[in-house]
């Protein structure tokens, strides 16, 4: 693989249309910015180039979100800065959809993934990524972190369980990332 990282330029015109300030900020998951849910859950999916590399497409082509039975509509195939995405959740007409821009990607020799960024209309405010390493011993790791809090009505009414369920579908998503790496 070769090394190459990207991040939306500054003078980017679709920047203007992130709903948060600190944009970027979970390129140092570390330093999350406050005044924010943190959140950062780290899934064991594999072990082995081969599994680094099925994880890494699974996740920046929008595989793994679709197999957990999330609907996502893109303006492209592949996670690339500036791409827009929806994702949507839910049953029938009862779906919440969450406009994101991804805001930088990673395609390195172990490092493999993207973040979003909100836009207007999504239910929250703020960043998550979806990061797949290979560590030194072979193990394929696949870490969600992300910082949130209420853009809408409804999830400030929901107060304390969205942070619970954006940690359950990080979850959800390590798991079915995991499954389709043996598949």
């Amino acid at each position: 693989m070769t090394r190459i990282t990207h991040d939306v330029t500054p003078g980017d015109r679709r920047r203007p249309r992130l709903t948060y300030p600190d944009v970027g900020a979970t390129r140092t998951p570390e330093r999350l910015p406050q005044g924010y849910n943190h959140l950062r859950v780290t899934t064991v999916v594999g072990h082995g180039r081969a599994a680094f590399e099925a994880a890494g497409t699974a996740v920046t082509t929008w595989r793994a979100h679709r197999a957990t039975g999330a609907t996502v509509r893109s303006t492209a195939t592949r996670a690339e800065p500036g791409v827009h995405l929806e994702v949507s959740a839910g049953l029938g007409r009862l779906r919440i959809g969450a406009p994101c821009e991804v805001i930088w990607t990673a395609y390195e020799e172990d490092r493999v993934g993207f973040a979003y960024g909100t836009l207007t209309g999504h239910p929250e405010l703020g960043e998550e990524s979806f990061l797949v390493t290979l560590a030194p011993d072979g193990t394929v790791l696949f870490t969600v972190t992300a910082f949130s809090r209420p853009a809408t009505w409804y999830t400030r009414l929901a107060g304390p369980v969205v942070p619970v369920l954006q940690r359950a579908y990080a979850h959800v998503l390590g798991r079915t990332l995991r499954r389709l790496v043996r598949a």
